[in-house]
């Protein structure tokens, strides 16, 4: 039996795990064999949560981390300089350094500022000058190393998560249209409260591919893979096509309330009507769960069933229904236009 490569996503995670490795042991070594800092286990502490998912991440992260610190040692020796090496000291500098840590500019590190100026003062190295600048050399050097490592090896671009989401999403309105057609044509009351509850869990996967689109745009930041790993996810396009398929599954929602609370039930629905809208929306589904098949565009058969049944002698309440339905299901025709138009998927990169 043949074993299965990793997943795209798996042997990302693997690679960010052995580079924060190598940066620890990296900046450890710089800091206390290059450099012969007095704390060169802080710049490994430093290193170590410094390499972050992105190398966006990275920076940001680690140019917080150098003020957080920055700002906890200067705390820390205005503390110590006024009241002494004590607990008033102490909790003075505390207070100052969780307040600053709710500001914006540090917000995901702002906390380091306290947890410096504790350090700094109950190891009594306050008021030691070179002490506190060892200290501030070891977090510098941390994110340093931190984001060579991070920029220089296999920066993460891992963009293929979002497209693999978006074909999920496509894939199961596809299914879903199908049931709705299958289920009209069958001349029973449909479970339209589960075709609800289906498009409700499509939202949800729209909601992480969004989720993943926002990550794919951050990752290709200063990422050199970018340049020299092939084609990289057009997140525009990503982007464009989540809207389409949000469109998609909220006219697939209309749908079903309109079923479910019509002034007309499906079973007294014109045999004309049926056939031709329940084929109609099983093509669409057909379509939509597979972009790269034969079905041609069905937007102007969905018209010409609306001109057409226009100049039947339908009932009069009859035509706010069907009026209903074939709205939905044009705008539905549009989006499985759009979706299968415009493939997403990004060139295989080998590096």
């Amino acid at each position: 039996m043949p074993v299965r490569a990793p997943r795209p996503e798996t042997r990302t995670d693997l690679a960010q795990i052995a580079k924060t490795v190598l940066a620890t042991v990296a900046a450890w070594w710089a800091a206390d064999d290059v450099v012969g800092l007095e704390q060169s286990f802080l710049a490994s502490w430093v290193a170590l949560l410094t390499v972050q998912a992105t190398v966006h991440r990275t920076f940001w992260r680690g140019a917080q981390s150098v003020l957080a610190t920055a700002l906890g040692i200067v705390l820390s020796y205005l503390a110590v300089l006024v009241l002494g090496t004590n607990a008033l000291a102490l909790g003075a500098a505390v207070l100052a350094g969780l307040l600053l840590a709710r500001t914006p500019l540090i917000r995901h590190e702002g906390v380091a500022v306290a947890t410096t100026a504790v350090f700094v003062i109950t190891t009594g190295v306050g008021d030691h000058e070179m002490l506190l600048a060892h200290r501030l050399g070891d977090t510098v050097i941390g994110v340093l190393v931190g984001l060579v490592v991070n920029v220089a090896i296999r920066p993460p671009l891992d963009d293929r998560a979002a497209v693999h989401r978006l074909e999920q999403a496509a894939a199961a309105l596809g299914a879903l249209l199908h049931r709705i057609a299958e289920e009209c044509a069958e001349r029973r009351e449909p479970p339209t409260r589960s075709w609800i509850e289906e498009t409700r869990r499509i939202d949800r996967l729209l909601d992480i591919a969004g989720e993943e689109i926002d990550f794919a745009r951050e990752s290709q930041w200063a990422n050199l893979r970018r340049r020299h790993g092939g084609r990289t996810l057009d997140v525009a396009a990503t982007q464009d096509r989540l809207v389409r398929l949000e469109e998609g599954v909220a006219h697939a929602r209309s749908i079903a309330r309109v079923v479910d609370g019509g002034a007309v039930d499906v079973d007294e629905w014109d045999e004309d009507f049926r056939r031709r809208w329940s084929d109609l929306t099983e093509r669409l589904g057909t379509r939509l769960a597979d972009p790269d098949g034969e079905v041609a565009s069905l937007r102007s058969e969905v018209d010409r069933l609306a001109a057409d049944l226009s100049g039947d002698d339908l009932p009069t309440v009859h035509w706010p229904v069907y009026g209903a339905l074939l709205t939905a299901l044009r705008v539905i025709a549009v989006v499985v236009d759009d979706v299968a138009s415009r493939p997403l998927a990004p060139a295989t990169r080998t590096t």
